[in-house]
């Protein structure tokens, strides 16, 4: 154990780009980094619950890096306390920390603002969560996100660091996806819109794959035409299309599989109702995150589906 420690504390990170130095595992590499010099960032500061998730809507700077440990097999909390401790030591303030569960699971990862895949993965099962912050408003303020996963011997860690000289505080913003210039008169028209902004997330329920298979059936689907009028109403909207699997068969496959299909749903977004590609992405869970107990087929066929996810608005 101590060693596993010890190896966390070897590397102290460069500053790069204005980034948090934090010590990660000594063959930690970077994967992605992000930074915009001036943007919104909505940083969790409570679990998600009772339908939504607390989040202070922050401006400034905001640096977004994201990690990849292989072959030290150290747990989420391995890797997080001693970043933690660091954090503390500077004259950070623990706002907020969670693991998975506590967190929210599903919902909580998908209303976060997490870097995408292949550069950060999320086990639903196994992360952990801090949120932090420094300074004052008129000295300058600081907030840091730091969230921690891994996939059998490779772990996976996100560090977000926004700077907002003489901000002006935190700002809590409503729960979960915000309701934003006119979604009350698109939600009113249109039923799926009014479950996506109150709900963060929504079933496809009437889209057809032949059993195993990617390709997207002809249609028409009445799910996709009232999510593309939601989107093409407002260009700042953006979704996550996440596939689900049923539990038969390997995890890696299952995962591509249900990657796959969520593509194919993009694409016809796309392709057949006009959506901008760059207000969608697509992911894919397998069968980590079911709806139903998969002890039976008809409720292997509700975990079977395709669901949107509203992600942050600027």
């Amino acid at each position: 154990m101590r060693a596993r420690v010890a190896l966390v504390l070897a590397l102290v990170l460069p500053q790069v780009g204005g980034a948090l130095e934090l010590s990660l595992p000594i063959n930690a590499v970077m994967s992605a980094e992000i930074v915009e010099e001036a943007d919104t960032f909505l940083l969790p500061t409570s679990p998600f619950a009772n339908g939504t998730l607390p989040r202070a809507r922050l401006e400034g700077r905001v640096t977004q890096q994201a990690w990849r440990v292989t072959g030290q097999g150290l747990t989420t909390l391995q890797v997080l306390k001693p970043m933690r401790e660091e954090l503390e030591a500077a004259g950070w303030q623990i706002l907020f920390e969670c693991s998975d569960r506590e967190c929210g699971g599903f919902d909580f990862r998908f209303n976060a603002p997490i870097l995408s895949a292949p550069d950060m993965f999320v086990d639903l099962f196994d992360f952990r969560y801090l949120a932090a912050r420094r300074g004052n408003d008129g000295a300058g303020l600081e907030h840091a996100a730091v969230l921690i996963s891994r996939s059998g011997e490779t772990g996976y860690v996100q560090i977000s660091h926004i700077t907002a000289p003489g901000a002006a505080g935190l700002d809590t913003a409503p729960d979960g996806p915000v309701a934003q210039g006119g979604d009350a008169g698109t939600a009113t028209a249109n039923p799926l819109a009014q479950a996506l902004l109150e709900r963060g997330h929504v079933v496809l329920r009437d889209l057809d794959f032949a059993s195993g298979a990617t390709a997207l059936g002809p249609g028409p689907f009445a799910s996709l035409a009232a999510l593309a009028e939601f989107l093409n109403a407002d260009p700042t909207r953006r979704t996550a299309l996440v596939g689900h699997t049923d539990s038969v068969g390997a995890l890696d496959a299952n995962i591509a599989l249900s990657r796959d299909r969520a593509r194919a749903v993009l694409e016809r977004l796309v392709e057949t109702h006009g959506v901008a590609r760059a207000q969608l992405e697509a992911e894919g869970l397998g069968y980590l995150a079911p709806i139903a107990s998969n002890r039976d087929p008809a409720s292997r066929d509700l975990n079977r589906r395709v669901e949107a996810v509203l992600l942050d608005t600027r």
